[in-house]
């Protein structure tokens, strides 16, 4: 098998893992790289639709890619809404994530009705659920969040960065402190202003 063959052989493979992703963004990206190296190989050996094909599809993927990257830090692009800890959907999100959370949050309890003190905010891309934080007050205006979680579609986005932007939904609850779950996986809290603290991180909202 010559070199051309071989890179043919690799970007089609990079194209099937690329569909095989569940991160919308890492998809796009995979997908783009596959694109161009298929058209570099179609090129090569002279297959002209298919290069002609994959060159449209690599554009298709950077406009794709350039919206989601815009999107990141637009305001406009989820909105944030604020339920109760026994909310019925908000259950029903829960145990359709059940795995998932263990993965991430092997301590978070579900959010038991029983459990009081619990606010919890839904994290909507249209009628998509993108997240969810759920925060307990631990009294003396310090809001232990208990779970941060983004499902893998929009987990190259952190949609939780939404809840903590908008400090009225905590200092509107008498909130003047807030902390992240010990031992988060891949925090993102650095860019929000939260300060390192041992295993969590916490956010100071005087001012904020």
């Amino acid at each position: 098998m010559g070199w051309w063959d071989a890179l043919g052989w690799f970007g089609s493979a990079l194209l099937v893992f690329s569909l095989m992703q569940a991160r919308v963004l890492r998809f796009r990206v995979l997908n783009l790289a596959a694109c161009v190296i298929l058209v570099a190989f179609n090129a090569a050996v002279a297959v002209w639709p298919m290069a002609a094909m994959n060159v449209v599809l690599a554009v298709i993927n950077v406009w794709f890619i350039w919206r989601l990257v815009s999107q990141r830090r637009d305001e406009t692009a989820y909105a944030v809404l604020e339920v109760p800890a026994d909310d019925t959907y908000l259950r029903h999100f829960l145990d359709v994530q059940r795995a998932d959370i263990a993965r991430y949050f092997p301590a978070f309890d579900g959010a038991a009705p029983e459990s009081g003190g619990r606010t919890a905010y839904l994290v909507q891309q249209g009628n998509e659920t993108a997240g969810v934080v759920i925060v307990r007050d631990c009294g003396d205006g310090v809001a232990q969040v208990e779970l941060d979680y983004v499902t893998p579609r929009f987990r190259d986005f952190t949609p939780g960065e939404f809840v903590y932007r908008r400090s009225g939904l905590f200092t509107g609850r008498g909130f003047r402190r807030i902390l992240t779950p010990p031992g988060m996986v891949a925090p993102y809290y650095d860019r929000l202003g939260f300060t390192a603290e041992s295993d969590h991180w916490a956010l100071d909202l005087v001012g904020a």
